[in-house]
């Protein structure tokens, strides 16, 4: 589609799935802020390790979350899925019977070879500091795997009939029991963090159900009927087990990255009373992290996926099964079209968002977490993990897109191979700066190893895949290179005349204000100089000025 074409009726839909989708998760950001706020206060930072435990333990059902779930197996499902759809609705929801058969068979084993894992890990080291309670709720969470898997194999099936409502809107239940368990676990369990990390874990598991019981009945209002036939569904079946495990790895890295910052930040973590060398190393070099590490690449992590939620994972949600049709109809011009449309919108709002964090991190680490139990000190590491992991938000907002790129046009095993080199640059770059930088490390080398895999994704699509529209693209990203630049000169010197307030109405003005300042500064010089830009911002691709800057 030429730049001067009016907008299709797909792109139309393309841009109404984004606002649907962006007002669901902004709407579930904001009430995982204030969940995440209210546990803030809850434990603090350390908690003598509670929270860290926690964060270690919900990892894992959400990493699965990220493979079984809206990862690796609605990527190579939905493809598959989009083509039945076109050609005979009971064929696709014969597939969809025996996925989600089979996906419930598979996760409920995994599931009770996980809980054996966590029984012979607490007989031979229950005994160890810590890992009683990391392996107390580890086994409590593990069924929230099952729950999260089923509903985002569901959320896939209505995105691929074009329903994005419910999907975007199932994440907010989560907030609120969570929440809901954090009251309870304040009001009747003060005395007792242990108890109050069960409690939130309950929480989880009653979203989990609550989760999926929203997707099922659009599901059945869109013609869903339970369907199972192995022998008409096999072929397709086939088609996206021999996807699943290549796609699986590529399309989680950024997972897997954080999975491995939090185990390392728990386990070179040394607490204020215990011997600061490490014992198993002969005691030849200390610890290079506080308590409260795991907790701190937590929030730091949760403060880049507001974002990155927003903006990434909205365009990809939307923008694959638009991609998946162009492939099914062999439109392989088109599939690079579309792609380039979503990396430019992508980075228009995700690069201000980087230099927002970062300049920001400070002031936001003080509004959203600094109550209760949480101190001054660990306000001080949360914004410091925000700022680093701040440094990378264009690249992880890019990365959900790209991948999904590849697995439309079946070009599966090339984001493995640069995923696996990006791990392991990860996991170097981990254990060498986690020493000079503490968990700051962390942030840095994940932010530093997503900015090079999402490069070379990108070089790698337009050589192999569809080519890509390279000056669109350039324009676009020096156009928002510039903007974030002069709007990050307007916050700084904003956030540099205010005084510092210790009020909550001083601490939110000393965000919004300068956020304010920030934002008019962008789009403005967006309006003025590149109005092209501003138009692809404001969903009108056919409006856009075929002129250059």
């Amino acid at each position: 589609m030429s730049q001067r074409d009016p907008p299709s009726r797909e792109h139309r839909k393309f841009f109404a799935g984004i606002r649907i989708t962006g007002l669901g998760t902004l709407a579930s950001r904001i009430l995982g802020m204030v969940r995440d706020m209210a546990t803030a206060a809850l434990f603090g930072l350390a908690a003598g390790g509670v929270m860290d435990a926690f964060v270690v333990a919900f990892r894992i059902p959400n990493l699965f979350r990220r493979l079984f779930g809206e990862g690796a197996l609605s990527a190579s499902y939905l493809p598959v899925l989009s083509a039945r759809l076109e050609d005979d609705r009971r064929s696709a929801w014969q597939l969809t019977s025996v996925i989600f058969t089979w996906l419930t068979v598979v996760l409920l084993g995994l599931f009770l070879a996980a809980e054996a894992v966590c029984l012979l890990i607490y007989t031979f080291w229950g005994k160890v500091p810590g890992v009683s309670l990391l392996i107390g709720l580890t086994a409590s969470l593990l069924p929230y795997m099952v729950l999260i898997c089923l509903t985002a194999q569901a959320a896939a099936t209505l995105q691929a009939l074009g329903h994005f409502t419910m999907p975007a809107l199932a994440p907010l239940v989560l907030n609120v029991c969570w929440l809901l368990g954090v009251w309870v676990a304040a009001a009747f369990f003060t005395d007792d963090k242990h108890a109050q990390a069960y409690v939130l874990a309950v929480s989880v598991l009653l979203g989990g159900v609550v989760q999926l019981g929203m997707q099922l009945p659009p599901l059945f209002r869109h013609g869903f009927r339970f369907d199972y036939d192995w022998a008409a569904s096999a072929s397709a079946v086939g088609q996206v087990v021999r996807a699943v495990l290549p796609m699986m790895f590529g399309l989680a890295v950024t997972q897997v990255n954080t999975l491995l910052d939090v185990l390392i930040a728990w386990g070179l973590a040394v607490a204020p009373d215990s011997p600061q060398a490490i014992h198993w190393l002969r005691d030849a070099v200390d610890y290079p992290m506080r308590q409260g590490a795991a907790a701190s690449v937590y929030y730091g992590e949760r403060m880049y996926q507001f974002p990155v939620g927003l903006l990434g994972v909205t365009v990809a949600t939307v923008i694959f099964p638009l991609l998946s049709r162009h492939a099914a109809r062999g439109m392989r011009k088109q599939i690079g079209q579309d792609l380039t449309l979503g990396l430019r919108l992508v980075w228009l709002l995700a690069l201000p968002a980087s230099v927002g964090l970062v300049l920001l991190a400070g002031p936001i680490a003080r509004l959203l977490f600094e109550h209760g139990q949480f101190t001054p000190d660990d306000a001080r590491r949360t914004a410091h993990m925000i700022a680093a992991y701040g440094l990378g938000v264009w690249a992880y907002c890019a990365l959900p897109v790209m991948v999904r790129g590849y697995y439309a046009i079946g070009l599966r095993t090339t984001p493995v191979k640069i995923a696996a080199a990006t791990v392991g640059l990860n996991l170097l770059l981990n254990l060498t700066l986690i020493w000079p930088l503490a968990e700051v490390g962390l942030a840095v080398s994940t932010a530093f190893s997503a900015a090079v895999q999402v490069v070379v994704l990108i070089v790698v699509f337009s050589r192999r895949g569809s080519p890509l529209a390279w000056r669109d693209l350039a324009s676009t990203a020096l156009a928002a290179l510039v903007a974030a630049t002069l709007m990050g000169l307007a916050c700084w010197t904003t956030l540099w005349q205010l005084p510092e307030a210790d009020g909550l109405a001083g601490r939110l003005l000393g965000v919004l204000i300068p956020l304010a300042v920030g934002g008019v500064v962008y789009f403005a010089f967006l309006r003025f100089l590149w109005p092209r830009e501003l138009a692809l911002l404001l969903g009108r691709v056919g409006e856009e000025s075929p002129e250059k800057p």
